[in-house]
């Protein structure tokens, strides 16, 4: 899965000639692997020439599919981690980032990985613009949920969570600034349970992916509570990128999702 998945990025275009890849622990840990595996992975496509390990720089793209013929297009879709595409939103001296989720777990991570970036000078974004579009704490959420209608404790686990989350992504923001960068973040809260995970960089770049619903029993305390929750979306998003030209049926998911985030933020959500 995961040298499928790296294969695929390599040919939409979410890494580039010359890019770098993110580092092996983050790799492991966004598909949630052993570095063993990622190494093996690494391995077999450094041997096919797609990959050059580079002392002191890690391993960067040297070719990939197609790239004789074209660059990848716009309108390529495929699948795609978080890290690469925040990796490059990043890299533009203006940076927008607007993203509707149950919490901001996954988002920080990288944001960390961003403020490293800056602090060492390795990228220097001018500003950053970053909305957040979070559930609001009440009503109780269709999931995460205890099976039992009266037991609120995984709405108390999952708010402490969310709260918890993005307090961190605050001060990250702050810590962008105090390296020199406009940057700020608005979080606006909706009534109403995310279906999916949505993160659009810089109007050009989208991941999307739908929650699985499942039943599980979930560790609060002391005690094991039988609970609806959601799987996540695995070592992969599904990624969509604008198309510049505009024509029909090539952004039109895009374009839909990126209006269906703009209703929810204008018409339903509340500063939170």
């Amino acid at each position: 899965m995961v040298e499928k998945v790296l294969r695929e990025q390599l040919a939409n275009g979410t890494f580039r000639v010359g890019q770098p890849l993110p580092p092996q622990r983050q790799l492991a840990d966004e598909f949630g692997v052993s570095r063993d595996t990622i190494q093996r992975v690494l391995r077999r496509l450094i041997d096919e020439n797609w990959l050059q390990a580079c002392q002191g720089s890690g391993i960067r793209v040297v070719r990939v599919p197609d790239a004789d013929r074209a660059e990848p297009g716009p309108q390529t879709h495929g699948r795609a981690t978080l890290g690469p595409l925040i990796h490059r939103a990043f890299e533009q001296p203006e940076v927008t980032l607007d993203t509707f989720s149950l919490t901001s777990e996954t988002l920080v991570s990288h944001l960390r990985v961003q403020a490293e970036r800056i602090a060492a000078g390795e990228i220097t974004p001018a500003r950053v613009r970053m909305r957040m579009l979070l559930p609001a704490e009440e009503p109780r959420l269709a999931y995460p949920a205890a099976l039992a209608p009266d037991d609120e404790r995984i709405g108390e686990r999952w708010r402490a969570m969310a709260q918890r989350y993005a307090g961190m992504v605050a001060e990250l923001v702050d810590g962008f600034r105090r390296w020199g960068v406009d940057a700020e973040v608005e979080i606006r809260r909706v009534a109403m349970t995310p279906q999916f995970k949505l993160y659009v960089f810089n109007d050009s770049d989208m991941l999307f992916a739908p929650y699985e619903v499942v039943r599980r029993t979930i560790p609060v305390g002391d005690a094991m509570v039988p609970a609806l929750d959601v799987l996540g979306p695995g070592p992969a998003l599904f990624v969509h990128h604008r198309d510049a030209d505009g024509l029909p049926g090539q952004d039109g998911f895009f374009a839909a999702m990126r209006a269906t985030f703009e209703s929810y933020w204008n018409h339903l959500a509340v500063e939170g």
